[in-house]
């Protein structure tokens, strides 16, 4: 069996792919930097567990 020549067809479609494949890697950075950065700026998050909790509640006075 005879190796045979790459069609032109087959070069056009590695560089699309490899462009796309470089549009995705590049997307994915951006969307880990952006969470990186705001986890980063926010700090700890509390989730919502349905119950109350002490930093949302207002600060109350001390009793007498």
């Amino acid at each position: 069996m005879a190796l045979r020549a790459e069609h032109e067809i087959h070069k056009r479609r590695r560089s699309r792919n490899v462009g796309v494949g470089i549009a995705l890697a590049g997307f994915v950075a951006l969307v880990f930097a952006l969470s990186v950065v705001k986890i980063n700026t926010v700090g700890p998050v509390e989730g919502f567990d349905h119950t109350p909790r002490a930093s949302a509640l207002p600060p109350q006075e001390p009793a007498e």
